[in-house]
Formats: structure tokens, sequence, C-alpha cells
């Protein structure tokens, strides 16, 4: 029987690879072993409870004020071991995280196959996102089956000479995370939604702000907060923002707008706490990948503070637009949706364009069916 390795580290990964995990573990045609890198520590194991996800192998790597070196370097150490124990014939990675990049080519070197999730989104522009861009592009290179969202991203591996036939159109499994969340929503609870309840003033419409983009640091924070500032005015807006722990975005958020009556800084919020809130949201400012994955599916519109963005169809199909971080352009497009409804309730009527959260299925079918055929 096969053996699968899911490795990730972060707390996206660890969302969109949850439903896919346990898919695979609900079925006898696997064995499956979880490994978590715990790049990120606190918001990865928020997350693991939530889904009831258990490692097999937790490789603990996080450190203070750890680069981009150390950490690339750490994950190819410690998988070696992992792979060497487990021995699996195929490593699961997701997206574009550091983890995925360095487990992927731990793999290749191991002998594994390499299977892609969230394989093809591209900006085309290595330095933005950075480094996740390259980070796409590196485990591309490597993967031996890709699991791609939309015809779109299919279309951007056909362009860099990806064999077709082994590139899949799946959706994109935090679909499957979301409404499993919604789900449990309805008879879940914690100290966080409670807050939540106690701060949103039911008569103001909530607008949602997330953001923690390395290209946005400097100047594109303090133009983030500047429009805030200046969007809070408004006497029909509450503004909350669970603010990154990077003090990169701590700094300036908190220089800038921790006197403001209007605007709610909070801590970091577990991932059930934040589906709760981007539910009761009328709009949503992010920089966030998974945000514009996921808002259209709550049908709330999502505007988005970066420049250039790989999650294209979300922008063709009009449940998302882009504003980067320009003063005017955040502003003006806030006023624009607060204003008018006809865009509002032009989202109600859009699709979803990475699916309807059928993706673990599409995924464990697509290997089933490669392995029996292999």
């Amino acid at each position: 029987m096969n053996k699968i390795l899911f490795v990730f580290g972060t707390r996206p990964e660890a969302i969109k690879m949850a439903p896919i995990i346990n898919y695979f573990k609900n079925k006898n045609d696997f064995i499956v072993s979880v490994c978590v890198t715990a790049q990120h520590r606190h918001m990865l194991d928020q997350v693991l409870n939530f889904f009831e996800i258990f490692p097999d192998y937790d490789l603990n790597l996080m450190k203070d004020n750890q680069d981009l070196y150390d950490l690339t370097a750490l994950i190819l150490k410690e998988i070696k071991v992992v792979l060497n124990d487990f021995k699996p014939n195929f490593v699961f990675v997701h997206g574009d995280t550091t983890t995925s990049m360095a487990s992927s080519l731990a793999a290749y070197y191991f002998g594994a196959k390499v299977c892609h999730v969230e394989a093809g989104l591209r900006t085309n522009n290595i330095y933005s996102p950075f480094p996740e861009e390259i980070n796409r592009q590196i485990t591309a290179r490597i993967a031996d089956l890709h699991f791609s969202p939309t015809e779109s991203t299919k279309l951007n591996l056909k362009n860099e000479n990806i064999n077709l036939k082994n590139v899949h159109v799946v959706g994109n499994s935090v679909i499957d995370a979301l409404y499993w969340a919604l789900d449990k929503l309805k008879t879940y609870k914690d100290d966080e939604m409670i807050m939540l309840e106690d701060l949103i003033n039911p008569q103001k419409k909530i607008i949602l702000v997330t953001g923690h983009r390395r290209e946005n640091f400097g100047e594109g924070f303090l133009n983030i907060c500047k429009s805030l500032n200046a969007i809070s005015k408004r006497d029909d807006v509450q503004i909350i923002y669970p603010v990154h722990l990077n003090p990169n975005v701590q700094k300036p958020v908190y220089d800038l707008l921790n006197n403001n009556m209007n605007i709610n800084l909070i801590n970091p919020l577990s991932y059930p706490s934040f589906v709760w809130l981007m539910n009761k949201s009328y709009l949503i400012l992010t920089d966030s990948g998974g945000v514009q994955e996921e808002a259209p599916s709550l049908k709330k519109p999502v505007l988005v503070m970066r420049d250039h963005t790989e999650r294209i169809e979300a922008i063709e199909s009009g449940t998302v637009k882009l504003v980067g971080t320009n003063f005017n352009n955040i502003v003006n497009s806030v006023s624009e949706i607060l204003d008018n409804t006809d865009y509002l309730n032009q989202i109600q009527l859009i699709e979803n364009p990475y699916g309807s959260g059928n993706t673990s299925s599409l995924i464990y079918n697509s290997l089933l069916y490669y392995t029996s055929n292999d």
C-alpha cells in the first residue's frame, strides 16, 4: 500500500491541508502520516486542534528572528530524518511557503513523488510576493503531480512546459475547510467569539482588516494605516483589525491607529473566530491570499491591498478588487462599496471561482487513479 506524507508548517497551509488529510484518513487506500515543521507555532496549533489533526512528526522549527537561510537549511536537514523513517511514496506540500519549497526538494532527493496542492498560481514577479512567488515556481519544477485550483492556474503551468497529464484542476481546498468550519460553528463557540460579540456594534457596517505581507512593510503599512484613519471618520462603520504579530506590522499599526475610538485593534484570531468574523463583516480589506478565496463563498466584497495578486480569477470574476496601498485608492474604493449597494448585490450572484468544497475528493480520486495506472 502506498504511503503518503503530508508536510506543512504555517496556519494557512494547515487550514487548506486539513480537509484533504481528514478525507484521506477516512479512506483505506493509502497509509497516511502528517509532519509539521511548525514554521508558525501558536497559530498552527490552533488550526490543528480545531480540525482534530494530530501530527505524527512535529519538527518544532520556529525560532525568534529566524531568517530564510536558517529556516530553509533546518527544514532540509530535519525532513531528511522523517523521510528516512516513514519512507513515503508520495509527499504532499502546499502552496508557496518555505516549508513547501524545502520539503519538495528534500522529497526529490529522497526519491518520493511530490504532490503540489494549490499549484500554478503566479504573479510572475519573483519579488512580489517575496519569497512566496519563487517558492511556488521552484516547487512546480520539482513536483510530479500538480493540483491546480482553476483552468487559469493550469494554463500557467502549461506555459512553463509542465506536462499537462500531471496537472489536475480541483478547485481550492480552502473552500472545503470553510464549509467544514461553518458547519461546526453552528454548535461551537469559544472565548474569542464571545469577545467579538461584545465588541461588534450591530448598528454599524463591520470592516475587517488583515495585513502581513513583507512587500507592504514600511511605506505600504503607513499608507494603509492613514487610509483606515480616514475611513474611520464615517459614523456608519466599525473597523476591526486583528494585528499580525510581526513587529514590522505591529509598530506602524499601533503607533497610528491605537487611539482611534472607531478602530478596534485586537490580537490575531483563531481560525474559527476569524471565519465567524468574516461572516459578520460587510467588507474585507486584506493582503491575504486565503481571504481572497474564502470571502466569495460568504458573498463578502474584498479589497486587496497589494500591487499584484496571484488570485487573478477572483479579479476576473469580480469578487475581488485590487487597490494596492495607495491612500486614495483604498479610501475611494471603500467609500464606493459602502455608499453603493449595486456592487454588493452583484457579489451575491457570482459563483466562487475556487470551487464548491469538493477539492479533497477530487485530489483523492486523482491520486487513486494515478497509482492504479502507474
